[in-house]
């Protein structure tokens, strides 16, 4: 049986099989269709099914991971949706935290409020913070309300109290209300989608689930059914940002929860590969058609946040952190009002693409810039099943190099310089700045366009060490293979960290234990493939950021917290006030279902002698030589463990495209991912 992973980008949507039997892994790729992705993703698994001689009716396993939610907000293609929240509250979606996006920035724009001021009403009611009544629920004014929302026309409905995750009420009550006025919205419940405190995050995670919510059921109605049609009857899986999968009914209820679905699964995938190989620190490298997005793994873990600005909007939920720049082979350079040359975040996309792949765009993108430098191949991608126009990328670049006064070779050089600088930066971000080395690290580099650009980005960052998967540019489908079933419970419980908290401890977790049976009862998952890992976000009183700190299973617990967070602040900020209290904030328990997986295979070795991967040869523009290097190709396929040899040389295959300048050594490592090192 064939167990199936496909991730959707903004370009390609790759296609990983696994054959439970034979340990195979074949990978197709196809041009998305951003119209309707789920045409591109039924006929991506149709055409891999039959490369590999199988049917629908092989298939046992089907994950996905998407970026429908995350495009639906990035370009604000949600739907029309209204608020009901506590009376007094109504402004609270804009005013937020009274923060400019950028401090020193006086024009930054604020992005756009999702819910309009006539669509946010108010509504009686009001519960105290330790959960008692104040103000009980007037349920005539909320009928009203309602039903004024539904005549505005309105999609989604979110509804959040201000104390609505203490007790829930008054929320209860308002569900059940609206199911009865207005049954055909979705509706958003602030205690079910983000049970915290904070109310402005609460908020915003809320409405966002609702703005997004029809668009994802939308969307996930039409992939069903296509699968359906193709004969599949494996239950559909979704990739969650936080790395671990749900079913699709889920994934419709709670779409604020995949709106990092497609990049957390490479983060998956890259975790697996570093365990497999032996080097668990890592920072995985992820460069697509659009954008790149860039994790630490330290000790072969990605940091688990609960909370994460997403193009503008603060959601909380939990998430991989994952940093995210618009730096992708589709790009699009530009000359600014200043004179300079800028790359991204604007791409061209699948449609029409950059300029060689001759569908109408005139904009030199970074994939036209690598055509002309040589090292994407000048006539064909995809391992021929797409053709190349050298001609019309080097007009684009000729355009672009005329307003510039430099020459073609220059400024396509340039264009490669200025994208590696803003994906540097992003890598800066969730490493220097929180404390890690970048040069401690091993740089996983993986996406269609990831391999192409390390050793570029690896010396910016002065790293040492690279490793490119075996099929770089469906490592994303690949994790969707890699990972387990997964749910995040979470409850805020202020308490001072000390004796007299047990109690309390003990019963955030009962509750969170009990939420997770449920879970674990629904999904049908056996005793024996039950996990549960249990965490405390904790702070010094008076701080307004918490870390999150693992509680052990056994053993003094209270001791415990405060070594690991007095631990986490030293790294974090430099410090540790012993004198201060410590405050334990919100409990949460991440619980995970095991299923079957995909294996690394380890393979004899070959010797060092790589002769027989050669494809033949061809000229690449190398930036340290300022010239054209004659290079030889080795064709990815053809490369066997143990082989070995020295740049400068390309490494072509269906999915990427590797280059390996003058100074650095390639190997092929037991499990066939490539390790490129300096000398």
């Amino acid at each position: 049986m064939w167990r199936i992973g496909v991730d959707s980008g903004g370009t390609f949507s790759d296609v990983c099989l696994f054959d439970d039997a034979s340990g195979r892994v074949a990978v197709w790729k196809v041009s998305s269709t951003p119209a309707d992705p789920s045409e591109g993703i039924a006929r991506g698994v149709a055409e891999g099914l039959r490369e590999v001689g199988a049917g629908a009716a092989d298939v046992a396993y089907f994950g996905h991971g998407t970026t429908v939610a995350t495009n639906a907000l990035i370009q604000h293609k949600g739907v029309r949706t209204g608020l009901i929240t506590t009376e007094g509250f109504r402004d609270l979606l804009e005013i937020g935290r009274q923060k400019r996006p950028d401090l020193y920035d006086m024009q930054a724009d604020k992005p756009p409020t999702l819910v309009s001021r006539d669509l946010r009403l108010e509504v009686p009611e009001r519960m105290r913070h330790d959960g008692s009544v104040e103000t009980p629920l007037d349920e005539g004014a909320f009928r009203a309300a309602v039903r004024v929302l539904r005549t505005a026309g309105v999609e989604a409905v979110a509804v959040c109290f201000l104390y609505g995750f203490v007790s829930t009420t008054h929320e209860n009550t308002a569900a059940r209300i609206l199911a009865e006025e207005f049954p055909e919205a979705f509706a958003s419940i602030s205690h079910i989608v983000s049970p915290e405190f904070r109310e402005f995050e609460r908020l915003s995670t809320t409405v966002v689930n609702a703005y997004l919510g029809p668009v994802m059921r939308r969307y996930i109605g039409r992939l069903e059914k296509r699968l359906q049609d193709s004969g599949i009857a494996a239950a559909p899986h979704l990739t969650q940002s936080n790395g671990g999968v749900i079913g699709f009914d889920q994934a419709a209820l709670l779409p604020v929860r995949t709106v990092l679905s497609g990049p957390s699964t490479g983060v998956v995938g890259a975790q697996a590969i570093g365990q497999a190989i032996g080097i668990p620190d890592l920072i995985t490298f992820d460069m697509g058609g659009t954008s790149t997005d860039v994790a630490l793994l330290a000790g072969g873990a990605c940091r688990l946040t609960g909370e994460a600005m997403v193009h503008g909007y603060p959601i909380k939920a939990p998430m991989l952190d994952i940093h995210t720049v618009g730096a992708g082979g589709g790009s699009i350079a530009f000359i600014d009002s200043g004179g300079l040359l800028k790359v991204g975040p604007r791409s061209a996309g699948a449609d029409p693409g950059p300029v060689c792949y001759g569908r109408g765009n005139d904009e030199a993108t970074v994939t036209d810039a690598n055509v002309v430098l040589g090292t994407l191949n000048p006539s064909h991608l995809l391992g021929g099943r797409m053709a190349i126009r050298h001609d019309l990328a080097a007009a684009a670049i000729d355009r672009l190099a005329s307003k510039l006064g430099m020459s073609r070779m220059a400024t396509a050089d340039g264009i490669i310089a200025v994208v590696t600088a803003n994906m540097a930066r992003a890598i800066r971000v969730i490493s220097v700045q929180r404390g890690y080395d970048p040069r401690d690290y091993s740089l996983v580099a993986f996406g269609g366009a990831g391999p192409l650009h390390a050793v570029r980005l690896a010396q910016a960052l002065d790293m040492r060490r690279i490793v490119v998967p075996r099929n770089p540019g469906i490592l994303c489908a690949m994790g969707l293979l890699l990972t387990d079933l997964r749910a995040d419970f979470a409850v805020t419980r202020l308490s001072l960290l000390g004796d007299a908290a047990m109690a309390g401890v003990g019963a955030a977790f009962r509750e969170l234990d009990a939420m997770a049976s449920a879970w674990f009862a629904a999904e049908g998952i056996a005793a024996g493939d039950r996990r549960i890992k249990r965490t405390v976000d904790m702070r010094y009183a008076g701080q307004n950021y918490e870390l999150p700190v693992a509680v052990p299973e056994e053993g003094d617990i209270l001791s415990a917290l405060a070594r690991g967070f007095a631990e986490a602040h030293q790294r974090i900020y430099g410090f540790v006030a012993e004198e201060d209290p410590v405050q334990l904030v919100t409990f949460r328990v991440e619980a995970s279902g095991v299923v079957p997986k995909a294996r690394f295979e380890a393979q004899a070795d070959s010797g060092a002698d790589a002769s027989g991967a050669l494809a033949g040869s061809r000229t690449v523009w190398m930036a340290e030589a300022d010239d054209f290097v004659e290079c030889p190709v080795y064709r990815r396929d053809l490369l066997r463990a143990g082989n070995r040899f020295s740049g400068p040389a390309v490494i072509e295959q269906m999915d990427a495209t590797t280059v390996v300048p003058a100074g650095w050594m390639a190997r092929v490592e037991p499990f066939s991912n490539i390790v490129l090192e300096v000398g």
